[in-house]
């Protein structure tokens, strides 16, 4: 299988769908606006999305398995696995804030070796595939060069539902907010990732995300040059919920606050 060959596939089949998503913003109203738990919103856009991602992907790669957000296939693990979130940003989406994406990443028997995350509004496509690099509309993309958090920006997502940790999150925020060159809340965490990717923010951290909010963003970014661990450290960001990710450079100073925070 030529990896290369499938993202530039990928890449298209994103834009399709992201031309769709942009045509029915008009078309969103309350009365199409369901809910799936506290403060987590679906629309009918969100499920035909993934319907047209499933399809066309699946096409593309015949007898892959799909683990997806919306739950319109049944989750099965094959040797290849894709990773789908089609629209990353429901809620910026539903109030239309322009920041929305999707994301999609490839695995082979666990392993990421593809990530295609598209921003619909700026027609971003950011990629990367086989350990290659990463890439934005074509263009090779490296993380920022900050050493100190003092001369970071930093991105981070609110818990919308899980406030477990809010206290140490909270704590996290205020050393950002007094130490950095500020804290931003884009409303997708795959933008996020992206963002950190290509040197826009120089570190990003969130808790209580799923493996579709993260996996391609965090492929790009680590063939970007950059760090990812969760809060502890460890690998297990994909799906324990907690993800610490930056340009490498701050990672371990930037690690040793949340530490701090959540001892």
């Amino acid at each position: 299988m030529n990896v290369e060959e499938i993202c530039t596939e990928v890449c298209g089949i994103t834009r399709e769908c992201g031309s769709y998503i942009l045509a029915e913003l008009k078309n969103i109203h309350s009365e199409s606006i369901d809910l799936k738990g506290f403060n987590n919103f679906v629309t009918f856009v969100d499920t035909e999305s993934e319907k047209r991602l499933v399809s066309d992907l699946g096409k593309l790669l015949p007898q892959s398995g799909f683990l997806t957000e919306e739950g319109t296939i049944v989750h099965q693990e094959k040797e290849y696995t894709w990773i789908i979130d089609p629209l990353d940003g429901t809620t910026n989406f539903i109030h239309q804030i322009p920041v929305f994406s999707i994301s999609i990443a490839l695995q082979k028997n666990g392993t990421t070796i593809l990530g295609v995350v598209y921003e619909i509004n700026r027609d971003e496509c950011f990629y990367a595939f086989g350990g290659g690099g990463a890439f934005l509309n074509g263009s090779k993309i490296k993380v920022s060069d900050s050493s100190r958090m003092q001369d970071s920006i930093i991105a981070t997502g609110f818990p919308y539902a899980d406030y477990q940790f809010l206290e140490p999150y909270m704590n996290v925020f205020r050393y950002v907010v007094q130490n950095t060159h500020g804290l931003r809340r884009m409303g997708s965490a795959a933008v996020d990732l992206s963002y950190t990717a290509c040197g826009r923010f120089d570190a990003f951290f969130e808790y209580s995300l799923n493996p579709w909010d993260v996996a391609a963003g965090a492929y790009i970014l680590q063939q970007a040059g950059g760090s990812v661990s969760d809060f502890g450290g460890g690998e297990n960001w994909l799906h324990g919920r907690e993800i610490l990710a930056t340009n490498g450079k701050v990672h371990k100073e930037f690690l040793e606050v949340i530490r701090e925070s959540f001892r």
